[in-house]
């Protein structure tokens, strides 16, 4: 019961978003230890600004289209995260305010291209979509570098993430490495995701390895997944590195176990959009002039950066 209890108060921990002014924290501060676990109480959430001083470059400015010189507007389309959900990479503090990793990139990229952000928030699966119909001149929502993806948009990548998996603390499961690991297990994950593509292209590998296949279930609210796993319904959970470590580290009862693969993330255009050489160079101006590392020592996420943002990287998967 007192874990059920706990795993409950973890759902209302990601999804209501608290937080006051912090220095730059180190794993130990935050409470993460160096396996992803938690280890200390978490530290606030860390609100200093890291990007007012951004200036614009003309010279960026001028080779965006036309219509966007004049407006002065992109139109992004994104998730819109809730409370400490999906934090590092985006979560609200308590008047609402968008917050995080992500957030703050995003805002940077748009005060070097002197535009602003007309935000409209969808979900994971129509970002790409939308972003290849036009109705979005950009896409957020930690879009990891695939095959697939790259048939369809154009990449500028801003940082690495990973896949990772994390499940109750009194799971069978100390570690993952490969999938084969989790064969017989009940994973769940978000819809139209690279996770859904891993877990849908290793599928054979129980089998290949004579064990019971895994089953996956897919859910668009990650709070959903949280209480799976409370009512032992979900084994595990598949996610992105930063978020589950981030989570593991505010909620004791939860387990990390290890992280699958590892890929270069990035914002998405449509194909052959003049916009994605333009976002590159942009990324590449914020980490030359230090705004970039200023980002992620904030988050301290330093570990993650990249040295330099590219135009549609060679694809892990």
């Amino acid at each position: 019961m007192k874990l059920k209890l706990a795993l409950v108060a973890v759902a209302a921990l990601v999804l209501a978003g608290c937080g006051n002014a912090s220095d730059t924290l180190s794993d130990a501060e935050r409470g993460i230890g160096s396996d992803g676990s938690a280890s200390a109480e978490p530290a606030a959430i860390p609100t200093q600004d890291v990007v007012s001083d951004v200036q614009a470059d003309p010279a960026l400015t001028e080779r965006l289209p036309a219509d966007v010189q004049k407006s002065k507007t992109l139109i992004l389309g994104t998730t819109e995260a809730t409370g400490e959900q999906g934090l590092p990479h985006g979560g609200s503090d308590q008047s609402g305010e968008q917050i995080g990793l992500d957030i703050d990139l995003r805002n940077a990229l748009a005060a070097k291209l002197g535009v602003t952000w007309k935000t409209e928030f969808g979900s994971f699966e129509t970002i790409v979509p939308g972003t290849q119909s036009g109705k979005y001149d950009v896409g957020q929502a930690n879009f990891a570098v695939t095959s697939e993806r790259l048939e369809v948009v154009d990449y500028a990548t801003y940082l690495l993430d990973g896949q990772s998996f994390v499940s109750r603390e009194d799971g069978d499961l100390d570690q993952v490495k490969t999938l084969t690991d989790i064969c017989g297990h009940t994973v769940a994950t978000s819809p139209g995701s690279s996770f859904q593509q891993i877990l849908e292209d290793g599928a054979a590998e129980c089998e290949k390895a004579g064990k019971k296949a895994y089953e996956v279930d897919y859910f668009k609210d990650n709070a959903a997944i949280l209480l799976g796993l409370q009512n032992g319904k979900t084994d595990l959970y598949f996610g992105p590195t930063l978020s589950l470590k981030y989570l593991v580290s505010h909620q004791p009862g939860l387990k990390y176990l290890g992280e699958l693969s590892l890929t270069d993330v990035g914002f998405v255009v449509a194909k052959k959009s003049p916009l994605a050489p333009v976002l590159v160079d942009a990324i590449n101006a914020l980490i030359a002039d230090g705004t970039y590392n200023k980002i992620f020592t904030k988050w301290d996420v330093s570990d993650i950066k990249l040295d330099k943002s590219e135009f549609n990287p060679k694809p892990a998967f």
